[in-house]
C-alpha cells in the first residue's frame, strides 16, 4: 500500500541531482566548437567535414531511445537505476576527450567523435529522467530549472575555455598535422571536469529502490515507465518503415545522381534507425503483454485473446 510521498529536496539536493549535466554539457560544447578544427588540423578538407560530422548525431538518435528504455528496466543494487548509465557514459566520454588531442590520423579522430557523442548520450538520457525519479511532482519545475541552468553554464564554460587559454598565453596555432595546445588542454580539462561532475552526482545521490517506489503515493517512476512502454507499444510501424524507405532512397540516389560516397553513411544510419525503432516497438509490445498477463493473472494465451 502507498504510505508516503517522495521527500522534498533542498537546494543542495537539487544541485546534486543535476550537477552531472554541467560536465556532460562541457563535453558537448567542446565537441561542437572544436571538432571541425581538429579534423582540418589532421588534413580534412572543408568538403569532407559534413561526412565526418553526420555519423555522430545520427548515432545519438539511435542511442537515446535504447538507453532510455534500458534504464527504465535496470536496477543494480547500490548503483541503482540511472547511475550505472551515468558512470558508463562518463568513463567512455572522458576517455574520448582525453584521447582526442592525441589523434595522429583523421580516422582516429572520427572514431573518437563517434564514441564521444554516443557516450554523452548514454549519460544524458538517464539524467533527463533522474529529476522525475528523485523529486515529488511539485518540485519538478524547480528541478528542471536547475538542470537547465547547469546546461547553460556547461555550454559557456566548454565553449570559452580555449579562448581563455589563448588569452593566458597558451599557443593557439600548431604545425601541419598537429592539434593546437589550446584545443588539447581544453579537451583534457574537459574530460576531467566531465568525469568529476558526473561522479559528484553519483556519490551524493541515492536512488529509490523498487520497493520504495511502490510505497510512494504517486508511484511516479513505475507509472511513468508503464505509460512510456504502452505509448511505444501502441505505435504502428509506419514511421519506422518511412525511415527505412528514406534511407534506401538516399542510398539509391547517391549512386544514381553521382553524389559523394559519404552520403551512403546517412542512408545506412536512417535504415538502422528504422530497424531499431521496429525492434523497440516489438519489445514494448512484448513487455506490455507480460504486464497485462501479470496484472490479470491469466495465461499468456488467454491474454492474447
Amino acid at each position: 500500500m502507498p504510505v508516503s510521498e517522495k521527500p522534498r529536496q533542498s537546494l543542495a539536493g537539487l544541485w546534486n541531482i543535476s550537477f552531472g549535466f554541467f560536465g556532460i554539457q562541457i563535453g558537448f560544447a567542446l565537441q561542437n566548437a572544436n571538432m571541425s578544427r581538429i579534423f582540418q588540423s589532421l588534413g580534412s578538407s572543408l568538403d569532407d567535414l559534413p561526412a565526418l560530422w553526420v555519423a555522430a548525431p545520427l548515432t545519438g538518435l539511435l542511442v537515446q531511445p535504447i538507453i532510455g528504455h534500458m534504464s527504465d528496466k535496470t536496477w543494480l543494487g547500490r548503483l541503482g537505476r540511472r547511475r550505472p548509465y551515468f558512470l558508463t557514459g562518463a568513463i567512455l566520454a572522458a576517455l574520448s576527450l582525453l584521447l582526442m588531442p592525441l589523434s595522429q590520423v583523421l580516422l582516429m579522430a572520427a572514431l573518437l567523435l563517434w564514441v564521444l557523442d554516443a557516450s554523452l548520450n548514454i549519460s544524458m538520457e538517464p539524467f533527463r529522467a533522474f529529476v522525475g525519479d528523485m523529486l515529488p511532482r511539485d518540485q519538478h519545475t524547480a528541478g528542471y530549472a536547475v538542470q537547465t541552468a547547469f546546461i547553460g553554464a556547461g555550454a559557456v564554460v566548454g565553449s570559452i575555455f580555449p579562448y581563455l587559454l589563448e588569452h593566458w598565453g597558451v599557443a593557439n596555432e600548431a604545425g601541419a598535422g598537429q592539434i593546437p595546445d589550446t584545443v588539447r588542454y581544453s579537451f583534457w580539462a574537459g574530460g576531467v571536469a566531465l568525469f568529476a561532475a558526473v561522479m559528484w552526482t553519483i556519490v551524493t545521490t541515492r536512488e529509490y529502490s523498487p520497493e520504495e517506489v511502490s510505497a510512494f503515493d504517486d508511484g511516479e517512476i513505475a507509472h511513468d515507465g508503464t505509460v512510456t512502454i504502452r505509448a511505444l507499444a501502441a505505435r504502428t510501424l509506419t514511421t519506422s518503415i518511412v525511415w527505412i524507405a528514406a534511407g534506401a532512397a538516399i542510398v539509391a540516389g547517391t549512386d544514381a545522381f553521382g553524389l559523394e560516397k559519404e552520403v551512403y553513411l546517412l542512408g545506412g544510419l536512417l535504415i538502422a534507425y528504422g530497424l531499431a525503432s521496429i525492434v523497440g516497438i516489438q519489445m514494448a509490445r512484448a513487455a506490455d503483454l507480460r504486464t497485462c498477463c501479470q496484472a490479470s493473472s491469466v495465461t499468456f494465451r488467454a491474454c492474447r485473446r
